[in-house]
């Protein structure tokens, strides 16, 4: 049985001073499911994503998470359905992991209360969850950019929120550690998180997506697996250069789809 849509977005549009970016996109987030959104710098992957996010105010459309018009809650009551999770960053002050992490309970603690040991506890579980517990106290800026990131993704998780949202969270990574962080993250989605990702690298999404968005010049062209979305037609319409789409044997009888531009 196909479990029931999470987030359901319908003929959003939207954009920036009476100029709209979007053109009436409709998609929809199913627990424990992780999409993609790919596509060509500028055309509205990420104002897809503020709007969806409560950022921005749509010029019209709908963006329903767990049922509710997300237009009508407040920015606490957002932060409970959505966890933004941003390419890895340094903070102004030199704070502890756990005190990063911990900042996720913010949408749950009032402005006068103090943490308390379940909130402590729910911190420790995300940490736990993706294998950095050792790295609590330590020092955030003086981490490696792998380990930065997942600490920002042990910070959302700590929200408990519905949905997590990525905005090219790997873009600063080198190789290797864009690996360790897609790797978590399809676990995460494995274990019932479910996950709304922009990636400006098509290979991104054959690894850990179950469904991509194809986006051109602000409208969704595509909608599927990644398999049957992402092409070389597909690809060479919307990044205007030559690719190959192909398999490669990563281990003893696996193989994995990657997509490798020919200029």
């Amino acid at each position: 049985m196909t479990p029931s849509p999470l987030l359901t977005v319908r003929d959003l549009v939207c954009g920036y001073h009476r100029k709209t970016v979007v053109h009436g996109i409709s998609f929809q987030v199913r627990r424990g499911e992780f999409v993609c959104i790919i596509g060509a710098n500028g055309c509205g992957k990420t104002t897809a994503l503020k709007a969806v996010l409560g950022l921005i105010k749509p010029f019209s459309g709908s963006v329903v998470v767990d049922g509710r018009e997300a237009i009508s809650m407040s920015e606490r009551e957002l932060a409970r359905h959505f966890a933004y999770i941003p390419q890895a960053h340094a903070p102004p002050f030199p704070f502890s992991v756990a005190d990063v992490v911990m900042l996720g309970r913010t949408p749950y603690v009032n402005r006068l209360a103090r943490v308390g040991a379940e909130d402590r506890q729910i911190a420790y579980h995300s940490l736990v969850q993706l294998g950095i517990q050792d790295l609590a106290e330590r020092t955030y800026t003086r981490l490696s950019g792998g380990q930065q990131q997942l600490v920002l993704i042990a910070r959302a998780l700590t929200q408990q929120p519905d949905v997590l949202v990525m905005d090219e969270p790997t873009a600063s990574l080198d190789f290797g550690n864009q690996q360790v962080v897609l790797s978590r993250m399809r676990s995460l989605v494995d274990g019932g998180t479910s996950v709304l990702m922009v990636t400006h690298d098509p290979s991104h999404a054959f690894y850990c997506a179950d469904r991509v968005l194809v986006m051109h010049q602000g409208r969704l062209i595509a909608d599927g697996p990644p398999a049957e979305v992402i092409t070389t037609g597909s690809m060479k319409e919307v990044y205007h250069t030559d690719v190959c789409v192909t398999e490669v044997q990563v281990g003893e009888g696996r193989k994995e789809s990657v997509c490798i531009p020919l200029h």
